[in-house]
C-alpha cells in the first residue's frame, strides 16, 4: 500500500526503521528481528540506504525481502550520493520490479571519512531533483525528510522550509523527521510548515536512547538537541548501560504519548536494528492509545 494512502486511511501510523547490515551475520540479526516485530504489526518499515551506496545492493534486497517473505508493507531509502543518473533509475527499475511503492527520497551524508556533501559528476545535487526524477519516470509514493531544527547546511528556518516546500511541490507524499527531543521542536516545525503551505503529512522521527555515547554521536552528526534536563539524568547515569537504556525508554514512551495525544499522524521508530526498546514503546502506546485524546491532526 501507498504510504500516503495509509496516512489517509487511518491515524496513528506506526512504522520502523532499520539499515542494512554489512556482515552475513548482521543479516541474519536483522532477519531475527523482523520475525519478532512482525508480531507487532508495524505499518510499514523503511530500508536505509548507506553513505556514499555502500549498501545499495543490501538495500533493495532487504526492502524485498520485508515485503514478500515478512508480508509487511515496505519503503526503500534512495539518495543521491555517489551515482549517475542513469544508476539511480536502474536502482529505481529494480525497486518497482519487486512490487515496492514506495521510495524515500534523500539527498544523502556524505561518505564515511568526508566531510563535505559532493555530488557525483554524472547525478544529482539535491533531493528535489531525485524526487522530480522519480515522479516523472515512476509511479512510486515518494517520502522525503525534514528537520525541526533545522538542516546542517541550511542558513535559517525560513530557507529550510522553503526547501522543504520545493519538495512536495515536485511530488513528496509525506514528510518524516529528523530525529528530535524536544516535541516543541516538533509542533513548532509543523505550525511554520502550514504557514509556509506545506500540507502534506509530517511525521515525527523518533529515536530511542539505547547508549550514551551513541545518541551524542548521532546528534553530534545530526544537530539535534538533548534538553539540558534529559541531558543532566543521561549523564549521570553514563557508567550504567541497562540504567540509560531503561531511561531512553521511559522518554521515548511519554514522548511519543505527548505527540500522539497532540494529534500528530504516527510515529516512525529509528530502530538501530534493536527491537526491545521499540518493541516496549509501541506496546505501552497501544495499551494507552493517548491519540483518542487528540483534539486535532496536525
Amino acid at each position: 500500500m501507498r504510504i500516503a494512502d495509509l496516512l489517509e486511511r487511518q491515524r496513528p501510523v506506526f512504522s520502523f526503521e532499520f539499515f542494512p547490515p554489512k556482515t552475513d551475520e548482521g543479516q541474519q540479526t536483522l532477519r531475527n528481528t523482523l520475525e519478532v516485530l512482525k508480531d507487532d504489526a508495524p505499518d510499514y518499515v523503511s530500508v536505509t540506504y548507506g553513505a556514499g551506496g555502500t549498501t545499495r545492493n543490501r538495500t533493495v534486497e532487504i526492502t524485498k525481502t520485508i515485503k514478500r517473505d515478512f508480508g509487511i508493507e515496505a519503503m526503500a531509502h534512495l539518495s543521491c550520493v555517489g551515482e549517475p543518473s542513469e544508476r539511480l533509475v536502474e536502482i529505481l527499475e529494480e525497486i518497482d520490479a519487486a512490487g515496492i511503492q514506495n521510495v524515500l527520497a534523500l539527498r544523502g551524508d556524505p561518505p564515511r571519512g568526508e566531510t563535505a556533501w559532493k555530488p557525483h559528476p554524472g547525478g544529482l545535487s539535491f533531493s528535489v531533483e531525485l524526487i522530480r526524477l522519480i515522479r516523472e519516470r515512476f509511479d512510486f509514493c515518494v517520502g522525503a525528510a525534514c528537520f525541526p531544527e533545522v538542516h546542517l547546511d541550511a542558513p535559517d528556518r525560513e530557507s529550510d522550509l522553503r526547501y522543504a516546500r520545493e519538495k512536495v511541490e515536485a511530488g513528496a507524499g509525506f514528510l518524516i523527521t529528523q530525529l528530535f527531543f524536544d516535541n516543541d521542536f516538533y509542533f513548532e516545525y509543523v505550525d511554520d510548515a502550514r504557514s509556509a503551505g506545506i500540507d502534506v503529512p509530517i511525521i515525527p522521527g523518533i529515536m530511542p536512547i539505547t547508549n550514551y555515547g551513541q545518541i551524542h554521536r548521532f546528534t553530534d552528526m545530526c544537530g539535534a538537541t538533548i534538553p539540558e534536563d534529559l541531558e543532566r539524568q543521561l549523564t549521570g547515569r553514563a557508567d550504567d548501560p541497562e540504567a540509560v537504556a531503561e531511561l531512553g525508554v521511559a522518554y521515548a514512551t511519554l514522548q511519543c504519548s505527548d505527540l500522539l495525544a497532540r494529534g500528530a499522524p504516527g510515529i516512525h521508530f529509528y530502530t538501530l536494528n534493536r527491537s526491545p526498546a521499540t518493541r516496549a514503546i509501541l506496546a505501552a502506546l497501544r495499551a494507552a492509545h493517548p491519540w483518542t485524546r487528540a483534539k486535532a491532526a496536525v
